[in-house]
C-alpha cells in the first residue's frame, strides 16, 4: 500500500470531528449560558468558538505538517523529557473526560429508559471499547452510518425543541459575559492536545485541519445553542428531560448512546497515543481500553456532573502550552526536541499558567484564555530575542 492510501481523507477527518462535537457535554454546557439571555448567550457562544477553533486550527496544522502526534509536537518546544509532563497531564485530562462523558451519557439514558445508571455506564464503556477494537482506520462505513443517524436525530431534536418552545424566560441567576466566553472557548481548547493525533494522518494536512476545526466549531455551536434554548424555553438543564420534551423517546436514547460513544472514543484513543510518548513500549490501543475501563468505574462511583471547573483547569494548563508551541513553530522557528528539557519554555508555561489563574479572579470581559495566551506569546518572543542569535533549526514541513 502506498503512503497516499494510508492517509485519511477530508471526509474522514470531517466525520471524526462531527462526532467529537455532537456531545451531551456540549449541550449541558450550553444550558449554563441561560442567565445571559438569548442575544448575549449566542454572542458568547459564537465568539468563544471563533477564538477556540482558531487555536485548534493552529495546533492541528503543526501536527499535520510535521506528521507528529499532539504530544510529539509538544516536545518540539519543551524537549524530550519536558514534553512528558504534558503527555502525563493530557492522559489525566482524557481519563477525566472519559469518565465525565460516560457519566453524562448514562445519566441521560437512565432518565429516558430507566434500568439503572450503572448498567448504562457498563454498556457505554463496552461500546467504546468495541469502537477502539475496530480501530480508527477501519471504522469507515460504521462511523459514516453512526454520524448520519446522529445528524438526522439531532435535526429532529432541534425542530422538536423549536416547535414546542414557549416564551423564552431568562433565569434570575447572574453570569458575566467574560465567564460565558471562557466556557465557550474552553470546549474547543480541551481538544488542542488531541487534534494532531488525527491531522498527522491526513492526506492534505492543512485542508483537513481547516475542515476539522470548521466542522467541530459549527456543530459545537449547534449543541451549545440547543442547551441554551432548552434552558430559556423550559428552565431545564436535564438532558433526558430535554430529549423527552422535544418529542424524542427511544430516538433520544440513540442520540445519547451514539454521541457518547463517538466523542469518548476520541478521548480514549488519544490517551493511548499520548501514552506512546511517555513509554516507547506502550501499546496505544491497550492503554486506550484501560482508560475506558477506568473511566467507566469512575462514572459509576464518582459524582461527575458539574465539570465547569475541570474545563477551566484544562484551559489554564494547555492554553499557555499551545501559546509557546505556536510561537516557536510559526514565528521564531526554534526547536528543542533534541534537548532533554527546554528550561526557559517550561518556565514560560508556568508563568502563563499562573497568569491564567490570576486573570480568572478578575472576570475580564474577554475571558482569561486570550489575554493569558497573548502575554505568554509576548514573553516567549522577548526571551527568544534576548537569547543567543544562533540560527534556529529549521522546522521540517512535509
Amino acid at each position: 500500500m502506498q503512503a497516499s492510501e494510508k492517509r485519511t481523507s477530508l471526509w474522514a477527518n470531517g466525520l471524526i470531528w462531527f462526532g467529537a462535537a455532537l456531545s451531551l457535554a456540549e449541550m449541558q454546557t450550553g444550558t449554563y449560558f441561560a442567565p445571559l439571555g438569548l442575544g448575549q448567550g449566542l454572542a458568547a457562544i459564537l465568539l468563544g468558538h471563533l477564538i477556540g477553533c482558531g487555536l485548534l486550527f493552529g495546533a492541528g496544522v503543526i501536527g499535520g505538517q510535521t506528521r507528529k502526534s499532539s504530544m510529539e509536537t509538544v516536545k518540539m518546544s519543551f524537549g524530550q523529557k519536558g514534553g512528558l509532563l504534558f503527555a502525563l497531564l493530557n492522559i489525566l485530562q482524557l481519563l477525566g473526560w472519559t469518565g465525565i462523558m460516560i457519566y453524562e451519557g448514562a445519566l441521560a439514558a437512565e432518565g429516558i429508559f430507566g434500568s439503572g445508571q450503572s448498567i448504562w455506564c457498563g454498556l457505554l464503556g463496552a461500546l467504546i471499547i468495541l469502537w477502539l477494537a475496530i480501530g480508527l482506520k477501519k471504522l469507515g462505513r460504521l462511523n459514516a452510518v453512526a454520524m448520519g443517524a446522529l445528524l438526522v436525530l439531532t435535526l429532529v431534536l432541534s425542530f422538536g425543541l423549536w416547535g414546542q418552545a414557549g416564551e423564552l424566560q431568562t433565569p434570575d441567576e447572574v453570569m458575566s459575559f467574560g465567564l460565558a466566553l471562557e466556557l465557550s472557548i474552553a470546549m474547543p481548547l480541551s481538544w488542542l492536545p488531541l487534534i494532531s493525533d488525527y491531522t498527522r494522518e491526513a492526506e492534505k494536512p492543512v485542508r483537513a485541519t481547516a475542515v476539522s476545526a470548521a466542522i467541530y466549531g459549527l456543530v459545537s455551536c449547534w449543541m451549545y445553542m440547543i442547551g441554551l434554548l432548552a434552558a430559556l424555553a423550559w428552565g431545564e438543564t436535564n438532558i433526558a428531560v430535554i430529549m423527552l420534551k422535544s418529542g424524542l423517546g427511544i430516538a433520544g436514547l440513540l442520540v445519547i448512546l451514539f454521541s457518547t460513544v463517538t466523542t469518548t472514543f476520541l478521548d480514549a484513543y488519544s490517551a493511548g497515543v499520548s501514552s506512546e510518548s511517555l513509554f516507547l513500549q506502550a501499546k496505544g490501543k491497550i492503554i486506550a481500553m484501560a482508560v475506558t475501563m477506568l473511566g467507566t468505574v469512575g462514572a459509576i462511583f464518582l459524582p461527575l456532573l458539574d465539570f465547569t471547573e475541570f474545563l477551566y483547569f484544562i484551559g489554564s494548563v494547555f492554553a499557555p502550552m499551545v501559546a509557546v508551541l505556536l510561537t516557536d513553530y510559526f514565528i521564531t522557528g526554534r526547536r528543542y526536541e533534541e534537548e532533554a528539557f527546554c528550561g526557559h519554555n517550561l518556565l514560560l508555561w508556568l508563568v502563563g499558567f499562573a497568569v491564567y489563574r490570576l486573570l480568572m479572579l478578575t472576570d475580564l470581559p474577554v475571558g482569561s484564555t486570550l489575554p493569558a495566551m497573548l502575554i505568554t506569546m509576548l514573553l516567549c518572543l522577548a526571551v527568544n530575542a534576548l537569547r543567543s542569535k544562533e540560527s534556529p533549526k529549521e522546522i521540517e514541513v512535509h
